[in-house]
């Protein structure tokens, strides 16, 4: 099946060409961008010299319809809501690693996004892919809004706990810390070298984007849910993420009634790893892999939960989640393509 990338020379972009061009079903019809047309991709990211020999080209939708079946925009956000339309009258299948497309309101996304919504009638036909629980409708979509990458760390962690109705919905607090390169290819102060070696910084505190797509998944679990309590933090690694989340239970238990569930919550989910009782994951165990390792305690003197989630956020939290829920779309077992051990060393 043939894809194209537009968006192809951000660090999403190049992370797709990486998993793509290794895939046995996917092959790459073509690689667009919006700076670099006509430039080879390898004079961009040689370290795919004598690998890949594409040209990069503009943005023609028609000729992408012709060439391609399905499109993964890697996209600054407000790009995408302006190109889906002519990609899907074209027929295309259309995977969108912006935020775009993750929220059902269009105020909602106006209010965080700072900037206008898509139209209502597109956002209609989104599928929010989150792949572990949303295979059903990504099966049957031709528009998906692949999740934020803070987001997928935190709702993977969280949904047994909220599906189960186990918690306090008011009482989520979320800790969540990200490698250099979520922060996307275009430097900044906060992300140059010497203000982020030996440093962290806390940024959009309380006031994150991902936020209203992980209450909107939380209220699709569970209609009594409430605002949660979300802050980030930037560490001076490359790759990873690691979400710590806090939250009262609403009647004591045992640990071992919460590693239960959540083991048997993901058992048919390849990619969803749960640490065996006492043990706690790290980023470097995941990284280069489209795997989510969760750890779980149980505090039952202050009656509260705390689940650890590790993702690498260009794999799991960009395109290795696209790439899987490409895979759904045509039928694919889950982990083709995406069977990469991690890069511990």
């Amino acid at each position: 099946m043939k894809v194209a990338i537009i968006g192809a020379t951000g660090y999403g972009g190049i992370e797709l060409i990486r998993l793509l061009e290794q895939h046995p079903y996917f092959s790459i019809a073509s690689l667009h961008s919006f700076s670099q047309v006509g430039e080879c991709i390898t004079n961009v990211y040689p370290h795919l010299r004598n690998v890949l020999f594409h040209t990069l080209q503009e943005i023609d939708v028609e000729t992408i319809g012709k060439e391609a079946e399905i499109v993964f925009l890697a996209t600054p956000a407000g790009v995408s809501a302006e190109l889906t339309p002519k990609l899907l009258a074209e027929g295309l299948k259309v995977i969108d690693l912006s935020g775009d497309f993750r929220m059902i309101d269009p105020s909602s996304y106006e209010l965080w996004y700072k900037r206008p919504a898509a139209k209502e009638e597109i956002l209609r036909k989104a599928v929010y892919g989150l792949s572990e629980w949303k295979r059903t409708g990504i099966q049957k979509a031709s528009l998906i809004a692949n999740p934020g990458c803070f987001a997928t760390a935190t709702l993977l962690a969280i949904a047994p706990l909220v599906r189960s109705g186990m918690i306090e919905e008011d009482s989520i607090i979320i800790d969540a810390k990200s490698g250099v390169s979520g922060a996307g290819k275009t430097p900044t102060t906060m992300t140059h070298f010497p203000e982020l070696y030996d440093n962290l910084h806390i940024y959009k505190v309380n006031e994150h984007q991902h936020v209203p797509e992980i209450e909107q998944m939380l209220t699709e679990w569970n209609s009594g849910s409430q605002p949660i309590t979300f802050s980030t933090h930037l560490i001076p690694i490359s790759r990873g993420i690691m979400i710590t989340l806090y939250a009262k239970v609403k009647q004591k238990m045992e640990i071992k009634q919460l590693q239960k569930l959540y083991e048997e919550t993901y058992e048919q989910s390849p990619f969803i790893r749960i640490c065996t009782q006492g043990k706690f994951p790290s980023p470097k165990e995941v990284r280069g892999s489209n795997y989510c390792d969760i750890g779980i305690a149980y505090d039952e003197r202050a009656e509260r939960v705390t689940v650890v989630s590790v993702i690498d956020n260009m794999m799991k939290g960009a395109a290795g989640q696209a790439i899987q829920n490409a895979n759904i779309i045509a039928g694919l077992e889950e982990t083709t393509g995406l069977q990469h051990m991690p890069l511990y060393v």
